[in-house]
């Protein structure tokens, strides 16, 4: 396996000595790109896999680094990994040879291994995904190397369209596109202007994600979500048009974790489905990053009962 680095210069996080350096591995003969962002000392690793129709970009918003996680989380002392998940970025060409979902799973694990496997952990890692990136966070979580996370977050996800997904969804031509994107950006007073409509950090989407969707939310999800041995903490955005949010909805998707030994509702203000994009993205990355905290701790504390007295 081969790597490749480059560094994007002038986005240095607030606190942070080091810039945000691109990666490009090879896995398994399929190249992987990501972005990293280290603390120097962290206290855990965070993962982090964006939604559908762009990249890892999505934790680095373009010109606004305070809302951007690798910005902020570093300067916390967490180290952020950022992946282009299979099929985005690097990995683009291959999409179709690597549309099989134990496939993307080995592929995100290598690239994680790769990458991380000669750097400081600190208490180890942590998968955060949003939007279509938690079907392979809950597929690594659900694996047999998942017992070894510290936790997993998800956001802008469900099993159940909103309402107003539903009627956007049966729309064709060029007016769903449209009104699509207002299902994922709207209210627009929630976004930076420049950011708002996410045509930034758009990138072309392969087409296995297209195909996946109903199977996913009927059978695989709570199929794997009851696998997860690990904390998870569930945000749902206030603004959230995209997936149903109402208090039903809401318990039978916790219910879904019944293996985790905590489950954690994170309902988030001020926000629309692109979470890590808003005005309020800060005050979401800190709530992430406090649950993080909280996990570090109860792995300590299973290490202290370990250990001889």
């Amino acid at each position: 396996m081969t790597e490749s680095i480059g560094t994007r210069t002038g986005l240095l996080g607030p606190g942070d000595e080091a810039p945000v350096s691109t990666h490009v591995v090879e896995v398994d003969g399929i190249p992987m790109s990501a972005l990293l962002a280290e603390a120097s000392d962290p206290r855990a690793v965070i993962v982090a896999l964006h939604g559908g129709a762009t990249t890892s970009a999505y934790f680095d918003c373009p010109g606004h680094p305070r809302l951007s996680l690798l910005r902020t989380a570093p300067a916390l002392g967490f180290t952020v990994l950022a992946l282009d998940r299979p099929g985005y970025g690097s990995s683009a060409p291959f999409a179709t040879e690597i549309s099989a979902a134990e496939r993307r799973v080995e592929l995100a694990y290598g690239v994680v291994e790769r990458l991380l496997g000669a750097r400081p952990l600190g208490a180890g890692v942590f998968v955060l995904a949003h939007s279509a990136g938690c079907e392979l966070a809950v597929r690594m979580a659900a694996d047999v190397r998942g017992a070894d996370l510290l936790g997993v977050e998800l956001s802008g996800t469900g099993r159940e369209h909103h309402a107003d997904a539903v009627r956007v969804l049966s729309v064709a031509g060029q007016d769903r596109g449209a009104r699509l994107r207002e299902l994922l950006w709207e209210p627009s007073a929630l976004y930076p202007p420049e950011i708002f409509g996410g045509a930034a950090i758009a990138a072309r989407g392969p087409m296995y994600e297209a195909t996946m969707m109903p199977t996913w939310t009927t059978h695989d999800f709570p199929r794997l979500a009851a696998r997860i041995a690990v904390p998870v903490q569930l945000t749902v955005a206030a603004h959230e048009r995209v997936w149903r949010t109402d208090r039903l909805a809401l318990a039978e998707m916790l219910a879904l974790f019944a293996g985790a030994p905590r489950v954690v509702l994170n309902e988030q203000a001020d926000s629309g489905h692109n979470i890590s994009m808003g005005h309020s993205a800060t005050a979401y990355h800190l709530k992430v990053m406090s649950f993080v905290e909280e996990c570090v701790l109860v792995r300590d504390r299973a290490i202290w009962r370990r250990s001889p007295s």
